[in-house]
């Protein structure tokens, strides 16, 4: 599985799971940063098969009206340091893979993961 990390999130976060061997994009690894459009995120998802790891709500949106992008990881920790937040993905992650086979949109809080049917 490969991902592409929103610019609301942190390098870091992409940096932490590059280290465990995960295919990962941030959109700081893109031509135009953090000022890459929803719109080219929604290409790059679909035309290189990534799922969305992102706390925008535009891509809930998308992906229950359009279909896109495919798959969806919304992060809904509200305001937490980035420790916090890549200790949960450290946690959680393996996991998440294993519900992206049954789920195509996934919410990940501070104390539980959500997998929404299809």
């Amino acid at each position: 599985m490969k991902f592409l990390i929103d610019a609301n999130l942190p390098f870091r976060l992409a940096k932490a799971l590059k280290a465990r061997s995960f295919d990962i994009l941030h959109t700081d690894e893109l031509p135009n940063k953090e000022r890459t459009s929803d719109k080219e995120i929604r290409e790059i998802s679909v035309n290189q098969d990534r799922i969305i790891i992102t706390k925008d709500s535009d891509f809930l949106d998308s992906h229950v009206i359009q279909g896109i992008p495919t798959k969806l990881l919304l992060v809904t920790t509200g305001n937490i340091i980035n420790k916090e937040l890549i200790s949960l993905f450290d946690k959680y992650f393996d996991t998440l893979i294993q519900l992206f086979e049954i789920y195509d949109m996934i919410e990940l809080n501070n104390d539980q993961i959500i997998g929404h049917e299809k």
